[in-house]
């Protein structure tokens, strides 16, 4: 197994144009505000505060890069879907999110991160089949399974992909996590050496 407790945070941007060029992979982080973004990246690093975590949603506004000894980045995108942001600042995720999602060509794969405890929400549905449209591979990490009980889980996530199925002939790859419980943690890092 690769050391990765050295995982480093390299830098944030706010246009995705200056971000770093480099050979290795990025997989980026999005989902809705306080899906628990930093949370993962931090257990997935083993490094307690590497992502800056807060109960404040929209609290991640700028693309941030953390490398990974294993040789590849990962990548905190802004959540989307906090109802109590401006206008004008969605229209500047939206710009700079867009952006990086659809001209970075170190992009390998994007990690949406949903909720496990709630019923499917719109505002994923919607940025799940943007992806789709747009063509950027992606696959999908339920969060905070722990909060629920064994019976629970199973259904929320049987009532996700029937919705997905709506609109989609092949699921893309699901990711059961827990940031409290390491939950995922292999499975995700295979995935990303997998793919690197």
């Amino acid at each position: 197994m690769v050391d990765i407790s050295k995982a480093a945070f390299i830098s944030s941007y706010g246009d995705y144009r200056k971000c770093p060029a480099h050979e290795e992979a990025e997989f980026a982080f999005i989902g809705r505000s306080n899906v628990g973004k930093s949370s993962l990246i931090n257990m997935l690093a083993g490094v307690k505060d590497l992502a800056k975590t807060s109960s404040t949603p929209g609290k991640t506004q700028t693309i941030n890069h953390f490398k990974f000894p294993a040789g590849w980045y990962l990548v905190d995108l802004p959540g989307y879907g906090y109802a109590k942001s401006s206008k004008t600042e969605r229209e500047k995720w939206d710009k700079m999110v867009r952006g990086y999602l659809e001209n970075r060509k170190e992009l390998t794969c994007v990690v949406v991160l949903v909720d496990a405890r709630l019923e499917p929400q719109r505002s994923d549905l919607e940025f799940i089949n943007q992806l789709g449209e747009s063509g950027v591979p992606f696959v999908i990490a339920f969060t905070k399974a722990d909060k629920l009980t064994k019976t629970q889980l199973p259904k929320n996530i049987a009532e996700y992909k029937k919705r997905l199925a709506e609109w989609w002939e092949e699921l893309p790859r699901m990711f059961i996590t827990s940031s409290t419980e390491r939950t995922g943690r292999d499975e995700l890092m295979s995935f990303f050496a997998e793919h690197s």
